[in-house]
Parts: C-alpha cells; sequence; structure tokens
C-alpha cells in the first residue's frame, strides 16, 4: 500500500484529510473544512511545497535571563 491522503467527514460534517504510511499508520490529519474543495486544495498545496519545507524545532528553548528578585518594600510607621 502505498503513502495516501484519505478525505472523510467528520461528526460535524466537516471534510477532513489525514495522511496514511503504508503500513496503514495514520501520519497526521487536518483541520476540518466547510468544503471538500477546499481540502483538496490544502492537500495539492502539501505535496506541491512539502520539498521546500523546513524543519523548525519549537522544542529548544531560547535562553532566558534569571527572573530579577523582588525590591523589598519599607514599611511606613503608623
Amino acid at each position: 500500500m502505498p503513502y495516501k491522503f484519505e478525505i472523510y467527514k467528520d461528526k460535524a460534517e466537516e471534510f477532513r484529510f489525514r495522511f496514511r504510511a503504508p503500513n496503514g499508520e495514520k501520519m497526521f490529519a487536518s483541520e476540518g473544512y466547510a468544503s471538500k474543495e477546499s481540502a483538496k486544495s490544502t492537500i495539492k498545496s502539501i505535496i506541491k511545497h512539502v520539498g521546500a519545507a523546513e524543519i523548525d524545532d519549537l522544542t529548544k528553548a531560547p535562553k532566558v535571563a534569571a527572573p530579577k528578585k523582588a525590591k523589598k518594600t519599607k514599611k511606613k510607621k503608623a
């Protein structure tokens, strides 16, 4: 079985698609679309642009400065 996109309707009657590997494993799924043509258009866009896509690893946390210590406030005498 080759890699493939499957278009289906969800419980809310929206069109969605999923991408399956040759072993049948679901690799990813889409959001809901109001029309089948919108889902197909997105699939075509993925196919067209996937070769030039970059990997953006968002798990690499930027270095964050240590939190500043709170200033002590002087108590006013009553």
